[in-house]
């Protein structure tokens, strides 16, 4: 059995639970499908992501040539692609190299997440929105909207995809058995991922210069500081203690308690990033404990975590 710490926050998580508890967003689907109403869903597109990922090979190909397809239209969703198709021609490249314990495992992994965003594209495109977790509602209707930065239009749709969907591709490939060498391979692609963001914001910046450039520097530098609440490091960490606790914890309450944890932060991470100047700043000396911890006690006393979860569960009744 799991020890009961182990489902215990830490002081990170904790930041980013009680930022999403009191920064949550209502998605409003019925406003979402009328804004969209004039728009049929575009058969071409469909065409490219409406059959499954069969390889590494070809989600490299297939991630490609959607970003590409949509640039060429001008739609915003291509933004989001042009940092994840890198990362994963990257990875791919380290599978290649041998660069893991498992590679077989680490294939079905990389297959596995891009199959996640595959189905929440199609879903969106398809207008099934009652099949799609909120932070790709908010990510994909930004984009729709076009209101939004570019350097927004990424980290939304990164947000969406690896706070939220990252948890589950874990559950979808496994993390057992050998779960101390998928771990250590899921930390070879942390630092895969590190090297590659100044590459990533130097793609989007070139391809997309003409439009918001004053927020990429802003919104962007550093990436991986900007990501969700938790940097790039922290949200990948975040998404592997929820495997953990989704694997060694009863069903009953490991599913229901890693769901509400992986929401309520990649819902609150949206907000920010859709609002990032009334960001709740409880993290302004993180070396200062005792000061961290002052301030997170306050921000518990505003914040409902009881309500939030039991809302959340209800919701998925």
């Amino acid at each position: 059995m799991i020890p009961i710490r182990a489902t215990v926050p830490t002081t990170e998580e904790a930041r980013a639970l009680l930022t999403g508890i009191r920064r949550t967003v209502d998605v409003d689907a019925e406003a979402i499908a009328a804004e969209l109403a004039d728009d049929e869903p575009d058969p071409a597109l469909l065409d490219l992501v409406s059959t499954p990922f069969a390889s590494v090979a070809d989600v490299d190909e297939r991630l490609a040539r959607t970003e590409s397809y949509l640039r060429e239209r001008g739609d915003r969703r291509a933004v989001f692609l042009t940092v994840y198709s890198r990362m994963t021609a990257t990875v791919r490249d380290a599978i290649d190299d041998g660069a893991f314990i498992d590679s077989e495992w680490a294939a079905s992994y990389l297959v596995a997440f891009a199959e996640r965003y595959r189905r929440a594209l199609v879903a969106f495109e398809r207008r099934a929105f009652e099949s799609l977790p909120r932070p790709w509602v908010i990510a994909f209707a930004a984009a729709a909207r076009g209101e939004t930065l570019v350097a927004q239009d990424a980290l939304l749709g990164i947000n969406a995809h690896i706070t939220y969907d990252l948890t589950y591709t874990l559950g979808d490939v496994g993390i057992d058995p050998d779960r101390d060498a998928k771990r250590a391979d899921h930390d070879r692609i942390n630092a895969v991922l590190a090297r590659l963001v100044q590459t990533a914001q130097d793609a989007l910046v070139e391809a997309y210069a003409a439009i918001g450039i004053a927020g990429i520097d802003r919104l962007l530098d550093p990436l991986d500081d900007r990501l969700a609440l938790l940097g790039l490091k922290g949200v990948r960490e975040f998404a592997w203690r929820n495997a953990v606790l989704r694997a060694d914890l009863p069903a009953w309450i490991g599913e229901r308690y890693v769901d509400w944890r992986t929401e309520t932060v990649a819902t609150g991470a949206a907000a920010v990033v859709l609002a990032p100047e009334a960001d709740i700043d409880v993290d302004a000396d993180v070396d200062a404990e005792r000061d961290a911890t002052a301030r997170l006690r306050e921000a518990e006393a505003d914040a409902d975590a009881a309500g939030a979860f039991r809302e959340t569960i209800r919701r998925r009744m």
